[in-house]
């Protein structure tokens, strides 16, 4: 009778223990389970690894940096990132066409394995993902024609700059006019006017315009270029799980060696056009 009330204990404790395991295991699936608590484990880019596949959530909803071609397959600034950095890793990317407000929640469980879709670093996410480095800062720009002298915000004292009504640049603008640069506000309703002031009219000496406005409208072989560096950054980032630091350091180091040999810069001249010649010094 102990005999057989053992065996009976053992294999309850066998089927629990086989049950627990494949509940674990599909735990440990979404990079959430216990085992991916274990120090040094990231569960997220072991299964890249094994699986030869990254899932790259992205919604293709913002060209250039993600779309739809016209056969329906996803194209842009980030498909090339995501497929040039998978190149480096030999894995394969698998764009997972995801809503924007979405794409962040699929992350976390485990639906993708990183998220590239023109995302901006927010410092508020940060305890819940992995932020990779900047890979594009769409931030505030001074822009002024081929041939203005004006090269930082001191310059435009006298000067009537252009700015979207309501914009960071509107906004960037009053802070500069209230700190004593004396400049007049052209105000206009959308980017692409402000752009058009800029070029157009003769009264508009600068404009202050985001950098995916004024990097499209170099693209279109407007004659405008950047005075200096972004007034207000607002960098792009790739964003991974936060129990996943390989997966992050890969993508920051992929980040680096496509910048240094200048893959970066050819993705980004695929798909806004080149930038326009600085004027010679004289």
């Amino acid at each position: 009778m102990r005999r057989r009330l053992r065996a009976a204990r053992t294999w309850i404790i066998l089927i629990v223990g086989a049950l627990l395991g494949i509940a674990l295991a599909g735990l440990n699936q979404t990079g959430r389970g216990p085992l991916a608590l274990l120090p040094g484990r990231d569960v997220t880019w072991q299964t890249v690894e094994s699986r030869g596949v990254w899932r790259v959530g992205m919604d293709p909803s913002f060209p250039p940096f993600e779309t739809l071609d016209a056969a329906g397959a996803p194209a842009g600034y980030d498909v090339d990132l995501a497929r040039s950095m998978a190149e480096i890793w030999g894995v394969e990317a698998e764009i997972v066409a995801i809503g924007y407000d979405s794409l962040l929640d699929a992350l976390q469980t485990g639906q993708v394995d990183s998220v590239i879709s023109a995302l901006p670093y927010d410092p508020r996410e940060t305890k819940d993902f992995r932020f990779s480095a900047a890979y594009f800062d769409a931030g505030v720009m001074l822009a002024t024609d081929e041939t203005s002298v004006i090269r930082a915000p001191e310059d435009l004292t006298g000067r009537t700059v252009a700015v979207e009504w309501g914009s960071s640049g509107d906004m960037i603008a009053r802070r500069l006019a209230r700190d004593g640069i004396d400049l007049t506000l052209a105000q206009y309703a959308t980017p692409d006017e402000v752009i058009e002031g800029l070029v157009r009219d003769d009264g508009v000496d600068a404009a202050l315009i985001d950098h995916v406005t004024l990097r499209q409208a170099q693209g279109r072989g407007e004659p405008i270029l950047a005075a200096g560096e972004s007034l207000e950054s607002a960098p792009y980032v790739i964003a991974s799980p936060i129990r996943a630091p390989q997966m992050a350091a890969r993508i920051d180091a992929a980040l680096e060696a496509l910048k240094n040999d200048g893959s970066l810069a050819e993705i980004e001249t695929r798909w806004f056009g080149p930038l326009p010649e600085e004027p010679a010094t004289p």
